[in-house]
């Protein structure tokens, strides 16, 4: 076998870097120390006068996160690809042969902030980040939904009902505590209906109703730049219209909101006159009657604009693989806003590299 030499692995880095490694440039670009002050708090950790082995560095295991965001790691993988890749060992800053987390050190880790609810205030402190740059949410906001999946539960109709009511696994399962440990009852079942394309005699196709089993994430992007400014996460069956109020930001310097036909209600479009907003929702197509010509160009003009938070849910989905394995709603908030931190972080990058070469 052939004895590596003394400098390999530094050359090897050096290598990485020639060839543009992007977590090199992800540390680079974001500043992650400045979280240290949000995980220092939410943590709590002791002084280690009862001694044992002290805690990996917080912002190195909040690294540790956003990397398995961005690529849909499970904490088990992760614990072998962290050993495994030299660019993972260098964005993290350990050391090669230097012991790293396990999984049960990123399972816990991520469990304690979201105990604290410190996620929320990292996301927010990344967005105070990215205003202290210049990148204001400027130009309106843009509100949408996605459907994300978790796995599916089979239970029988009266367990269906119990979980309905508002029953715990505990409660519905006391003689089955493993089973019970695996059930989620925050997630729920809805329908995703997807629209049909006409057909090759020119008759309309009939739409597809797909059922669908998990959670919602609702957010506001900037129309400008493209950032998530807000998310809220609830279940599945949870009615898209409900969730406008929860997600428009009062700081956007335009006042434009642009939504989908599901946002428009009486009761939302007074609200947003009340808070000072434009409403740019798309409007309905009348029961019975063709829609209004001038109605479907002016939702056409809207579309145009409203497309781009598409974008968002497609790189998340898609990119990201985003998915839900954990059992919990507050898990699953967790999940779903480290993905919507690191696409930010994204999309920071994105526009940094523009204004480099502009």
């Amino acid at each position: 076998m052939r004895q590596s030499g003394l400098f390999g692995l530094s050359d090897h880095l050096k290598r990485l870097s020639a060839h543009g490694d992007p977590l090199e440039e992800l540390g680079l670009i974001i500043d992650f120390e400045a979280f240290r002050p949000v995980l220092v708090a939410a943590l709590a950790y002791g002084d280690g006068a009862k001694g044992g082995r002290p805690p990996y560095d917080p912002v190195a295991m909040l690294k540790v996160l956003v990397l398995a965001a961005q690529n849909n790691v499970a904490d088990a993988r992760m614990e072998y690809l962290i050993r495994d890749r030299l660019s993972w060992l260098r964005f993290l800053g350990f050391d090669l042969g230097a012991p790293t987390p396990d999984a049960n050190t990123i399972r816990l880790f991520r469990e304690k902030l979201t105990e604290a609810g410190a996620l929320d205030a990292v996301f927010a402190d990344f967005d105070r980040q990215i205003k202290d740059r210049g990148y204001l949410a400027m130009g309106g906001q843009i509100v949408d939904a996605t459907l994300v999946a978790a796995p599916k539960q089979r239970n029988t109709v009266p367990e269906k009902d119990a979980i309905k009511a508002g029953k715990t696994a505990s409660e519905i399962w006391p003689d089955k505590p493993a089973r019970a440990a695996q059930k989620d009852t925050d997630a729920r079942w809805t329908l995703k209906f997807a629209k049909a394309k006409p057909l090759a005699n020119g008759k309309p196709g009939i739409d597809i109703a797909i059922p669908s089993f998990g959670y919602k994430s609702s957010v506001s992007i900037c129309r400008t730049f493209g950032f998530i400014r807000k998310c809220k996460v609830t279940d599945a069956a949870r009615f898209d219209g409900r969730m406008l109020r929860d997600v428009v930001t009062s700081d956007n310097t335009a006042s434009d909101v642009w939504a989908d036909t599901a946002y428009r209600s009486q009761d939302n479009e007074a609200w947003l006159k009340q808070q000072g907003r434009v409403s740019r929702i798309h409007r309905k197509k009348p029961r019975g009657k063709p829609m209004p010509e001038r109605s479907a160009r002016a939702n056409a003009a809207k579309s145009k604009v409203r497309a781009r938070v598409e974008h968002v849910f497609a790189r998340q989905k898609d990119q990201m693989g985003l998915f839900i394995r954990t059992i919990g709603i507050k898990r699953a908030e967790a999940k779903i806003t480290l993905a919507n931190l690191a696409y930010n972080m994204h999309r920071l990058i994105f526009h940094e590299r523009r204004a480099a070469t502009a």
